[in-house]
């Protein structure tokens, strides 16, 4: 009986040896993850854009097809509209995830996507 009693007093007296009283200051050991700059959460899709996605998307920067120029936009996928939504999530040859602003949710990100299209085909979609 003491055979299998032993490795758990030895648990428990090893635990009780590891903690703090009520003198002695808990060890501060926890990581805790900045906050974000500002609540992206309470982003509209035309400030997400404007925040995140205008510096590239406004001039063509790497390729970067013009908010607002249909031509730059000729010739992409059928299904652009979903294919622009995973792009923008997950990142798209030199752009980053999420236009490198990785605290914005997927949801946001989706409506500064459908801020842009709707800047580029106002005929077609509504705008923000």
């Amino acid at each position: 009986m003491f055979r299998i009693l032993a490795p758990f007093a030895i648990a428990m007296i090893l635990a009780a040896c590891g903690q703090a009283t009520d003198s002695e200051a808990p060890a501060t050991s926890q990581v805790v993850p900045p906050a974000p700059a500002e609540d992206t959460m309470q982003l509209s899709g035309k400030q997400a854009y404007e925040k995140v996605c205008a510096e590239c998307h406004d001039e063509g920067v790497d390729g970067a097809p013009r908010t607002g120029d249909r031509d730059t936009w000729t010739g992409r996928s059928w299904l652009w509209e979903a294919v622009l939504f995973e792009h923008a999530k997950s990142g798209y040859m030199t752009m980053p995830a999420k236009g490198g602003e990785e605290t914005l949710d997927d949801a946001i990100v989706e409506m500064a996507a459908e801020y842009m299209l709707a800047k580029t085909y106002p005929d077609v979609m509504p705008s923000d």
